[in-house]
């Protein structure tokens, strides 16, 4: 073939969004560090969202997210399940209930301490079988407690409404508290929010509450 006709054929958008409709997501990726067109077309969504949904058979998936980074890497560990958290639940019964390991879950979900769970309304549990995802809906979403995004797959089918409105509703003054508390204890966003929720929002009580905490743990052979 002529190295002008060739030049052309690549140069044309239909031809070229056709055989990007073709790739997966990595390959997506390395395309778009050819040259600017290819990075434009690559990046678009009707080209990265079906790579993303296609090696997992996904039926649908549900938003946009912050960065289009996101879109890259389509392996299993940018899906989790949206566990709501109930009475009895608790990190290592959930590690049962989904087989899959205790450092999984609290890795996904930023937790250093077991606490954490005390004060969310939901844990995002890793998916470790394909076979879940096959003809179902995931929902971009960034988990701010986890403190990253991932398409989150509800066994319920959607989300929970009055949860993610609660979630969005957070007060701003309260979000600096724990934001201090977090530095001052080194700990997660969860373990923070815990302690302050025991203490009535008194961030001295709460210090001395955790304080107390690992002193026992030592005390106790734990730590």
């Amino acid at each position: 073939m002529d190295s002008h006709v060739l030049l052309e054929a690549f140069t044309c958008r239909d031809t070229v969004i056709m055989i990007f409709r073709k790739l997966g997501a990595r390959d997506l990726a390395r395309a778009s560090c050819v040259c600017k067109l290819w990075r434009d077309m690559a990046s678009g969504d009707e080209i990265v969202r079906p790579a993303f949904m296609e090696p997992w058979k996904l039926k649908e998936i549900v938003g946009k997210p912050r960065n289009g980074r996101f879109w890259r890497d389509s392996g299993i560990c940018k899906f989790a399940i949206s566990h709501k958290i109930v009475k009895g639940d608790s990190v290592a019964s959930l590690a049962v209930k989904y087989s899959v390991q205790v450092m999984e879950i609290k890795t996904l979900n930023n937790m250093t301490s077991d606490h954490s769970i005390y004060s969310r309304e939901r844990l995002l549990i890793p998916i470790i079988n394909p076979n879940l995802l096959i003809n179902e809906t995931c929902y971009i979403e960034f988990d701010t407690c986890a403190e990253r995004e991932v398409a989150v797959l509800y066994p319920e089918g959607k989300p929970d409404e009055k949860l993610m409105s609660k979630g969005s509703s957070s007060d701003h003054g309260k979000r600096r508290v724990i934001d201090s508390l977090k530095r001052s204890m080194q700990v997660d966003d969860g373990t923070a929010q815990y302690y302050w929720s025991i203490s009535n929002g008194d961030p001295r009580a709460a210090l001395t509450e955790f304080s107390s905490d690992l002193r026992w743990e030592r005390d106790g052979g734990l730590g």
